[in-house]
């Protein structure tokens, strides 16, 4: 009886050896009766897991206190995004990466040949989100940027690129439409904070412009003529001027002037040189003294839309203004920079 126990004993070890070094010799480790493999096998699962959440978050919750500048208002397809990243820390790191995706469901992907803290592309996708991330000597996120976000805007006011949408918004643009094509439009088109751009005209900053103007090939007057007729037709004491609801708050060198406006309809009007253009007319209704009766707008655009820059009319006769076509100050928006500004001027 012994003698056959210590048999099955000593057969039952013979297998596990053999199987075990059978397990070893086709590649595959042999499974513990503690479950180390398993637990191999889950580490594994966390590593994978980790690098997932960092393709998720490049920033890996560093804390955002990098700042970025030289982000435009908007942009057209096919212009440069030129951006360069600011960290006010007495630190030595200087490894950077940039990351970019094409919105807030896409994974992040880290930009090639990006290592500064500049960062140079293309605008093409409008709503594209970029992000820029500094690491310490071990590679991990350090701090980090906001998400920024590239908006495009080409004026079709429909994302429809098609040629003859084009056509016909530049064909708007030129002063020629029908007169049912015209609609009301309300003060929010043109809500926000706008900034003068005489400024710019008498510090020389829009000389490009001119020259671009006065090189086009149908152009038949020079880059200082261009300049002293924007001269007359930009000058203003209005530097800034705020739209909030029906509210219009002009600032005139250290004065600031505040008065309420309601609709007073549009007039279309034609133009010596056969184009034409709409006024979008507002009355003052309640406010300061100082404020006009009668503001117009004319922004080349002729139905409800967001503006980009306008030109605009004011006084206390109505009909007036609408003979006034020498004076027609023109705002952007504050947000825009000298560069961006001329960019725009040159674009149109």
């Amino acid at each position: 009886m012994r003698k056959n126990l210590q048999r099955i004993v000593t057969l039952v070890a013979a297998s596990t050896l053999f199987v075990a070094c059978d397990a070893t010799e086709n590649g595959h480790e042999p499974t513990s009766s503690d479950g180390s493999e398993q637990l191999e096998v889950s580490h594994d699962a966390d590593e994978h897991e980790h690098d997932h959440n960092e393709h998720q978050d490049p920033g890996q919750h560093a804390p955002e206190e990098v700042d970025i500048e030289g982000l435009a208002d908007h942009y057209h397809t096919g212009d440069n995004v030129e951006l360069i990243a600011h960290f006010d820390d007495d630190t030595n790191y200087d490894h950077w990466h940039w990351y970019t995706r094409d919105d807030d469901h896409a994974e992040w992907e880290t930009v090639p040949d990006h290592g500064t803290d500049q960062y140079t592309g293309e605008a093409t996708v409008n709503g594209q989100e970029i992000k820029a991330v500094l690491f310490d000597d071990d590679h991990e996120a350090y701090v980090q940027s906001s998400v920024l976000e590239v908006v495009i805007d080409d004026h079709d006011h429909g994302h429809d690129h098609s040629h003859a949408h084009v056509e016909e918004s530049q064909r708007i643009y030129d002063g020629f439409f029908y007169n049912d094509d015209v609609e009301e439009r309300s003060l929010s088109d043109w809500s926000g904070d706008w900034q003068s751009v005489y400024p710019y005209l008498q510090e020389g900053a829009l000389d490009e412009v001119f020259e671009h103007k006065a090189n086009e090939a149908e152009s038949n007057m020079t880059a200082e003529e261009y300049k002293e007729y924007y001269e007359v037709g930009y000058e203003t004491n209005v530097g800034r001027i705020v739209i909030d609801e029906e509210r219009f708050t002009f600032f005139e060198e250290d004065e600031e002037y505040t008065a309420e406006y309601g609709n007073d309809g549009f007039e279309i009007l034609t133009y010596e040189a056969g184009n034409r253009g709409v006024r979008f007319i507002f009355e003052k209704y309640d406010g300061d003294e100082e404020m006009p009766q009668f503001i117009q707008f004319s922004d080349h655009e002729i139905s409800p839309t967001d503006s980009h820059h306008f030109h605009l009319y004011w006084g206390d006769d109505r009909e007036e203004l609408l003979n006034e076509v020498t004076n027609w100050p023109t705002y952007y928006p504050s947000t825009m920079n000298e560069e961006e500004i001329v960019h725009e001027m040159i674009a149109h």
